[in-house]
Parts: structure tokens; sequence; C-alpha cells
């Protein structure tokens, strides 16, 4: 299942805190619709791997500081920017890739498998050295005075993930009238480099944060919510507040209203057409889609790479003169930082940018945008595994046949 869209319109310090979708062909989609409680089972045969059925979607189951300019808020309300629309058409998007960009992935493709293989000890290093330059907790507080402002620290799920003062997300209006507040969020623009897809990474709401998370969202006109979490996890720990499942009619959240138009599941992603809007306005709503990735584990990383790859091609065609993507698992670091290192490495590298090559400097400039970004070894290791893996159906004989 695939929504279309259609639309209008290297050197520096490192700093941070720590640490196949191959379709089977001619086999017929199953798609089941997701009931009140937000529960989906997928189960759908691929020719690399064999995914388990998919429990309850919510329910428990298992720095150098770079300036980063964030992207102008639109003004509430504004249609400067034509909406997000989404067909319910199950036929996917083809990506095929042109001669040069097939010749930059071959290059890049060459250059991962070779340090994946045979230079272990070089993917250690880069890690560790992340590591060495995590930044001080003085360093953290004096550049995150914001979010540690005694009227903002209820608003943060963690108190050691915050987002720096230069790149936050700031809410203007925000329904914190207080001063001090400053149209706080826990959320910080992510930017590299232009011509790829920004991103908002953020926490898992909390329940007096939704409305927040909501104005955000307009403000911003962001297209596409990426949830890479459960709302509770194995051990009984909420992990992120329920802030989207609107199945049995609209929700509201303080003068913003979401409805749901459809849910979808035919993998282990479960997806969500939504709409925003102002509760009186007389604007178009806002067109969200709401991709949700429970099965990837807090800490850890997936079995395979085949969903994280589902995401960053379900997402790959989002126009660029939208506004960001939207990322976050609980803290908006680990998972949020994976996802959002995978995603644009791909990118640049099929825009010629072999600067991508340089995944440790990826890592770091986004930790110099928001604190401890990619949190483990093994998450470290998973973006090589998933852009090999990308890299390599993109340069496949059947690329113009592949479902992207």
């Amino acid at each position: 299942m695939v929504y279309y869209i259609n639309s209008g319109d290297s050197i520096i310090s490192l700093a941070g805190q720590q640490h196949t979708r191959e379709t089977q062909k001619g086999k017929k989609k199953r798609k089941k619709k997701v009931g009140a409680t937000g529960s989906a089972i997928s189960v759908r045969s691929r020719s690399r791997s064999r995914r388990s059925a998919m429990a309850a979607a919510g329910n428990p189951l298992s720095s150098a500081a770079i300036s980063t300019v964030p992207p102008p808020p639109t003004a509430p309300g504004s249609t400067a920017k034509k909406p997000f629309d989404f067909s319910t058409d199950s036929v996917p998007h083809r990506i095929v890739v042109s001669p040069d960009q097939r010749s930059y992935c071959l290059e890049a493709l060459k250059y991962f498998k070779e340090k994946r293989c045979n230079s272990p000890d070089k993917i250690d290093l880069e890690f560790s050295t992340l590591q060495k330059n995590r930044l001080k907790a003085s360093e953290m507080k004096s550049r995150c005075l914001v979010a540690s402002d005694s009227t903002n620290i209820s608003k943060n799920r963690y108190t050691d993930v915050i987002p720096f003062d230069n790149n936050r997300v700031v809410l203007d209006p925000c329904k914190d009238y207080r001063p001090s507040a400053r149209g706080y969020i826990n959320a910080s623009f992510l930017s590299i480099s232009e011509g790829v897809s920004q991103f908002i990474a953020t926490q898992g709401p909390l329940a007096h944060t939704f409305e927040d998370f909501w104005e955000m969202i307009i403000q911003q006109r962001c297209p596409v919510i990426v949830m890479l979490t459960r709302l509770v996890d194995n051990y009984k720990m909420v992990k992120c507040g329920d802030y989207f499942q609107a199945e049995d009619g609209p929700r509201t959240f303080g003068n913003i209203c979401i409805v749901t138009k459809n849910i979808t599941s035919d993998t282990s992603l479960v997806l969500r057409t939504l709409e925003v809007n102002y509760i009186e306005s007389e604007e178009p709503p806002l067109h969200v889609l709401h991709v949700q990735y429970p099965e990837w584990p807090d800490h850890g990383v997936p079995r395979d790479t085949l969903a994280v790859r589902e995401i960053l091609e379900r997402t790959y065609n989002v126009p660029l003169s939208l506004g960001p993507i939207v990322v976050h698992c609980s803290a908006g670091i680990g998972r949020t930082g994976t996802y959002c290192t995978i995603h644009n490495t791909i990118q640049r590298i099929l825009s010629g940018d072999m600067s991508a090559l340089d995944i440790v400097n990826t890592v770091a400039i986004f930790r110099s945008q928001r604190i401890g970004m990619v949190q483990t070894m093994d998450q470290y290791l998973f973006c090589y595994d998933a852009i090999i893996d990308e890299l390599e159906d993109l340069i496949s004989d059947d690329n113009g046949e592949k479902s992207l």
C-alpha cells in the first residue's frame, strides 16, 4: 500500500551524547483496516525475509555547535503551499535511477561494502570517536537554556534529551503564554545540505504536549510524521503518548482537530492518512501521512532493513517545497537519528553528493543539532547495513519494476 502525493507547489568537531523490501511478484496484497484500538496485523511474504505477524500498534509487544537556520515558519492557516494529498490507490510509485544515479550508487555501494566487510575496525573507531566527543553536561546546559527553564522542564520526556537553543522549533503562537516559555517544544530542526529532505527530530509527545505537537505540524506544514516506537514497550513502560489515534471520530486538542481518513497495513508499517486543522478555520485541512513502525526496539535495531527502507521509499518523493518530515521515537535521538542518517545518506548519494559516504561526519552534524543522535554501536552499524541494502536494490536489474 502506498499513497500518491500531489503537491503544488567536512570537517567538524564531533559532539553529542551516547551512545527485501521486494514484494513477491504476482502475490496479491492483503489490506487490513485498523480498528478503534489501533491494532493491525500484517503478514506479507517477501523474497528476502518473512515478517512475523505484527501485533497491536501502540500496544505493548515487546558538540561543536553548527548553526542551523530553521525554515521560516508558516503562519497558521496559510495556504502558501498546497495541501499534501493522498490517494488510497495501492499501486506504488516506481523509481528508476538514471545512468548518473546508477553510477553514484555503484561507487557508494563498493565503498560501503568494502568497509563493512573488510574494515570493521574503522567503523568501530568512528563510533568510538563520536562517543569520546560527546557533549559535556556543562556545555549542554549552556546551549539549552530555554529547554532547561523551570517553565519548560515538565515538557521534556527525558531531562537529558533536550533541544539546543539555536535550532529548536519555536511555536508562534503557543498555548503557553508565559513569556519564559518562549514557544517551547522539545523538537529540533535537522539540516545538512540543500536539495534533500529536511527533518524535525522530536520526542514522543506527552499527554500535556499533544496540542503543542499538532500546533508544530500545522505551523511548519509538515506532510509526514514517521513514528519509530510503540506507545508502550515490552516492559510496560510508556514510550509515547497516544497523540494520533482517531479511529472513532475526530479528536480535538485545544483548538486543533485531527480526523483519520484511512488506515492500512500491508507490511510491518501502519499508515494513517490524517487531516489536521484548527477547529474554526475556513482553510482546507493539512493532509498528513502518519507512518508508524512499532517493531523497532528501543536502543536496538530491527531484525532486517526492510521496513526502514520502505519508510524511506514512501517518503522519498515528498516535494522539498513542503515542510520538514517529522521523525520521532521516544527520546527522539536513537532510532530517530538512525533513520535520519539512512534517509539523508541515500538522498545525497542519488543527488551526486559523495560526501555522504562519510557517515561519521553525517552523524556528527546531526549530533551537533540534537544531542545523542544514533545512540548505540548497533544502530550505527545498522545505518551501514540499510544503506548497502538500499543501494543494491536501486542498481538491481529489476529496478524499473521494483515497487517503491
